[in-house]
């Protein structure tokens, strides 16, 4: 899977979760089922996963200049975390 390519004008990806939370479910089965090809196809792009108990889901993208957009990700399933990050890198 993925075909996700970062970079350009998006100079980080970090996602926020939860270990245990089931708000929090998707966002794992995301990193399980796509991380490693993602980094894959981009091996030199700082993806950061940062997890803490509690936390409610949320990726956060880092543009140029220090700009940050973020969106959460409570609830979702994989497919749509992927479809979130994807409107980030519009």
């Amino acid at each position: 899977m993925s075909g996700i390519k970062l970079g350009g004008v998006l100079k980080e990806l970090r996602i926020h979760l939860c270990q245990t939370s089931k708000q929090s479910a998707g966002v794992r089965d995301f990193i399980q089922q796509n991380y490693v090809n993602i980094k894959k196809d981009n091996p030199n792009f700082p993806i950061l996963i940062r997890e803490c108990s509690g936390v409610q889901p949320r990726v956060w993208a880092r543009y140029e200049k220090g700009v940050e957009r973020s969106a959460p990700l409570t609830n979702l399933g994989a497919s749509d975390v992927l479809s979130t990050i994807k409107q980030l890198l519009k």
